[in-house]
């Protein structure tokens, strides 16, 4: 795409011209592209100032946090504190929300620091954030629980050879690049389209075994290539940071899935549908894409916890609508139940003994 000289500030003064809280909402991103700026140039220092390794601790998702991690989280609350438009921050760091500024017009959740496992190694991370409206009563837990098609503005940044955010105030979704050298971010891929065709696919295939019978049967049709039922050849793609892998989707298409599966049975999936996947919904929706649980609209799904988990599935449109229809199968008992055809004879994952 061509790159213009529209820069953040003056793109937020024409998208956001006509909408309600237009002043307030323009805060809230340039405060928030300002701790990305910040974080963007954390992770250019990496080992040299000794924030590439874990810490002793644990988020409230059980999860070992890394010492980016932890900055990146206090990058983003320490701005958002002070911007004076925030009525309230939620995160996946944080066991619980936290009141920030009484009167403030919005809630922001966000997962500071998407990825975080590539850090040793020096591959591409990001940061997730979701703006929702504050009501005007005193702020409690459940304020936050609004579904995702309610978000006032969601996005991401990616942390890579260089820097973007990506976002969308609901009028398209749009890419910007940080000048090192100004500090500006510059709009470099305005109205972003996800291609409603793709012959690529990104899944974690180390939990194969784990997985159900619809994600089975997309993966085999897939993998079985041109003499396969979908007649030609696809690539599967991972990164281990659902902001490289959507963002790779969002340029050249694709389908993101990480499905509930059997290896805890409990979860109702992996990711978190407040801060990853319900931002990451509406940036694929608004460039064209579709997004899904299997059996339900994503944007449609009520929260009932800040940290809830869901099933993700989202990219190019025509993948998945397909994939939907396979969930669609097996609830009507099309497929056979238990059946893993990946392991036939014939399969490309067969064993032989």
């Amino acid at each position: 795409m061509q790159t213009t000289q529209t820069n953040l500030t003056d793109f937020l003064a024409a998208a956001l011209k006509e909408m309600p809280q237009a002043e307030a909402l323009s805060t809230v991103l340039s405060t928030i592209a300002h701790s990305v700026k910040t974080i963007a140039a954390l992770t250019t220092k990496g080992a040299l100032i000794d924030i590439t390794g874990k810490l002793a601790s644990q988020n409230v998702q059980g999860e070992t946090q890394m010492t980016l991690d932890v900055l990146s989280n206090d990058i983003f609350i320490a701005d958002l504190k002070q911007c004076g438009v925030v009525a309230g921050l939620a995160s996946e760091e944080m066991d619980m929300p936290i009141d920030v500024t009484a009167g403030g017009q919005f809630l922001v959740v966000f997962d500071p620091l998407d990825g975080s496992s590539n850090v040793p190694v020096n591959v591409s991370i990001g940061s997730i954030f979701s703006v929702l409206n504050a009501p005007k009563t005193p702020i409690s837990d459940a304020d936050y629980l609004q579904t995702g098609n309610k978000q006032v503005a969601a996005g991401y940044a990616l942390y890579g050879y260089c820097t973007m955010l990506v976002f969308t105030v609901g009028k398209g979704t749009h890419g910007f690049t940080l000048d090192a050298e100004s500090g500006e971010f510059y709009l470099t891929h305005p109205s972003m389209q996800v291609p409603e065709q793709t012959a690529e696919f990104a899944i974690n295939a180390s939990n194969e075994r784990f997985w159900d019978e619809p994600t089975l049967r997309y993966v085999e049709g897939c993998l079985a290539g041109e003499s396969g039922p979908r007649g030609k050849d696809f690539n599967m793609r991972w990164v281990a940071s659902m902001v490289a892998d959507v963002h790779r989707i969002l340029i050249r298409g694709g389908v993101y899935l990480y499905p509930k599966d059997s290896k805890q049975p409990a979860r109702e999936g992996r990711l978190r549908l407040m801060y990853e996947v319900n931002p990451m919904s509406m940036l694929i929706e608004q460039a064209g894409g579709k997004s899904t649980t299997g059996r339900q609209r994503l944007l449609e799904v009520k929260p009932n916890h800040i940290h809830q988990r869901v099933p993700v599935m989202i990219g190019s449109r025509q993948e998945v609508e397909l994939i939907a229809r396979y969930y669609q199968d097996f609830d009507s008992g099309v497929v056979q139940k238990n059946h893993s055809p990946l392991f036939g004879e014939r399969s490309l994952f067969h064993k032989k003994q």
